[in-house]
């Protein structure tokens, strides 16, 4: 490795080592049991909205680049309309989209991408080609594709573990988990659980240890760097999405089923309580200064706010019919909706801040 390589990949694990350690105090405490009726504390918030194009899908923020990256896939087979965006997160204005490659010049289709993750270390982008059964890496420095690996099984999403070089997926037609090496893009492991259907999945950068939401079973899908056999953890009814706190001790589990998220006890692998957010819950993301937990409810088309600890929701908030995906980053969490508004049906990011 370089000199001015260790100096990125030192600046980016520092960078994230400070943005946990905010949170490690209350999220790390131990959580009471599960209240009778979930209470509601409305929690001023600033939700700024801008239109980016059609059939959005998932986002992911460069803190190396300070830059949104954003999926974006229209229709079905052949999709011939596919871009990944390079959005300005103060601005919420396109900087750069670009295509990725032709698969068959006859109908004009694309490699159609939908999951997304950064990795800062490499400066690279990754991401799920669903359709195609692969995921594929971009350049974040010129927007160029750099490698398509195939043999994941419709893959939903996809994240990064910095601090190991890996890259995790799962393909959700054959209970596989899969890690692909982040520098040389081959497959360093798979775990495959019969039955399963993966969906989400999370990884804990501490530890190395992965979490797919298993959305068959209801259950989370463990997988530890130093065993492949993996543990089996209730979650709930449709489990489809899964983060993390900030120390590693806790899964948020989002529940599709039952429009909810499960607080889960990972050392004890028992939920702790469940809180309602949405109709069609589908993505969650943790902000790891507060240890809150944002969940894009698709169904209802809202973002809720939940503080976990105390089993409450903060906030409530309207973001687009088919609320998609959310991600958090310096306490901002940036949401897609696939509302398809307006004569050209255009799909908007949402940036919602707190104000008090």
């Amino acid at each position: 490795m370089s000199r001015s390589r260790r100096s990125i990949h030192r600046r980016v694990l520092l960078a994230a080592a400070i943005s946990a350690t905010c949170a490690l105090g209350p999220a790390g405490a131990a959580m009471a049991a599960a209240p009778a009726q979930v209470q509601t504390h409305q929690t001023s918030y600033t939700v700024d909205s801008a239109q980016l194009g059609q059939g959005l899908y998932q986002s992911a923020y460069s803190a190396r680049n300070n830059v949104l990256w954003v999926t974006s896939s229209v229709g079905y087979p052949p999709v011939t309309q596919t871009q990944l965006l390079k959005v300005d997160p103060e601005t919420l204005k396109v900087k750069a989209a670009y295509t990725p490659p032709l698969k068959d010049e006859a109908t004009g289709a694309r490699e159609a991408i939908y999951g997304v993750a950064v990795d800062d270390v490499h400066n690279t982008v990754w991401t799920t080609n669903t359709l195609d059964n692969s995921v594929a890496v971009y350049s974040q420095r010129t927007g160029e594709h750099l490698a398509s690996l195939p043999g994941v099984k419709h893959p939903r999403d996809v994240v990064v573990d910095q601090k190991r070089n890996l890259v995790w997926t799962a393909g959700l037609e054959d209970g596989s988990v899969v890690a692909f090496d982040s520098r040389t893009y081959q497959e360093k492991k798979r775990v495959t659980v019969a039955g399963a259907t993966p969906a989400g999945v999370a990884v804990d950068g501490r530890t190395g240890i992965v979490y797919a939401a298993d959305l068959t079973n209801g259950q989370l899908i463990e997988i530890s760097p130093a065993s492949d056999k993996p543990r089996l953890i209730p979650a709930g009814k449709g489990t489809i999405d899964v983060a993390l706190s900030a120390d590693g001790r806790t899964a948020y589990a989002v529940n599709q089923g039952s429009g909810s998220v499960a607080v889960i006890d990972l050392q004890a692998g028992v939920v702790q309580k469940e809180i309602a957010t949405g109709a069609g819950a589908l993505a969650a993301a943790t902000d790891p200064c507060t240890g809150n937990v944002f969940v894009a409810n698709r169904e209802s088309g809202t973002t809720t706010v939940v503080d976990p600890r105390k089993g409450i929701v903060l906030a409530d908030l309207a973001t687009g019919a088919n609320t998609d995906h959310v991600v958090v980053a310096h306490g901002t969490a940036y949401v897609v909706d696939k509302a398809a508004v307006g004569a050209q049906a255009m799909d908007s990011v949402h940036r919602i801040r707190t104000t008090g």
